[in-house]
């Protein structure tokens, strides 16, 4: 079984890398991106494609999931073990904060360059917004997306957002190349919390936190919306604290590692 083991972790990083990329990719920039020898890139493509978790498109050169890896995510779907993880301490999490500010707790992923929002928390004191349950919305400008995109290698960020053209505008505020978001990660990435305020919605600001799984990889983001006029940066970073305990409630539930999440 030992000697499974890389070969088994080699083929869960292509499917990892197939999965995030915005379009389908040639094998040269897998190894290139993975730092895995051309050769074997391809013949684990070929075990892959023999067992329909990848599928080749010979015009392009360019390998893409296959119908086995769709069926592996729509049993996840059925099961949905990260929402039922994270339902409780997103719950908890719009109570604890009340007393700071009303906030909006939410769970999010990144569906390619969205963020999808799984779950949400409501406070007493109604705070409307427009992620809701199913709302896919643009990483780049979210503070739930940001927070995943600043833990994923640079090579993934890039085939998420690959033009400008892939950047969409909201309010005029937010990073529209790809310079300007690697810029607001590293930033983010220094502090331990992503930040956005009117990149969405004019008046409405967010604060998120990555949750991680086993392999330390950013899972899901815990975050806080709220008015902008009523909460200051005091107020914004204890909120980004209590974001960061239900984040890493929700990374102990994964079983996952908490090394990117600040004590």
């Amino acid at each position: 079984m030992a000697g499974n083991v890389p070969a088994a972790t080699r083929t869960l990083a292509v499917l990892r890398a197939l999965a995030s990329a915005a379009s389908p990719l040639t094998a040269a920039s897998l190894a290139r991106d993975l730092g895995l020898p051309r050769s074997s890139v391809y013949h684990l493509l070929a075990a892959m494609e023999d067992a329909g978790f990848v599928a080749h498109f010979p015009e392009e050169g360019r390998w893409g999931l296959g119908v086995a890896a769709f069926e592996v995510g729509a049993a996840y779907l059925r099961h949905d073990p990260l929402e039922r993880f994270a339902r409780a301490p997103i719950r908890r999490l719009a109570a604890e904060v009340a007393h700071i500010t009303p906030s909006v707790a939410l769970l999010g992923v990144l569906h390619g360059s969205q963020t999808l929002y799984l779950l949400k928390e409501a406070p007493s004191n109604p705070v409307t917004i427009v992620a809701e349950v199913g709302v896919r919305l643009p990483a780049s400008l979210t503070a739930s997306g940001r927070a995943l995109l600043a833990d994923l290698p640079q090579a993934q960020v890039r085939a998420l957002f690959p033009r400008n053209d892939t950047f969409i505008d909201r309010t005029g505020r937010g990073p529209m190349t790809l310079r300007a978001l690697n810029s607001v990660l590293a930033q983010e990435r220094a502090r331990g919390w992503s930040e956005e305020d009117g990149f969405i919605t004019t008046g409405l600001a967010s604060v998120a936190v990555a949750s991680h799984d086993h392999d330390g990889r950013p899972a899901a983001s815990v975050g806080l919306t709220f008015r902008s006029d009523q909460a200051d940066d005091a107020a914004r970073a204890a909120l980004a604290v209590a974001a960061r305990r239900c984040a890493h409630e929700i990374t102990r539930r994964l079983r996952g590692s908490s090394r990117n999440i600040p004590p």
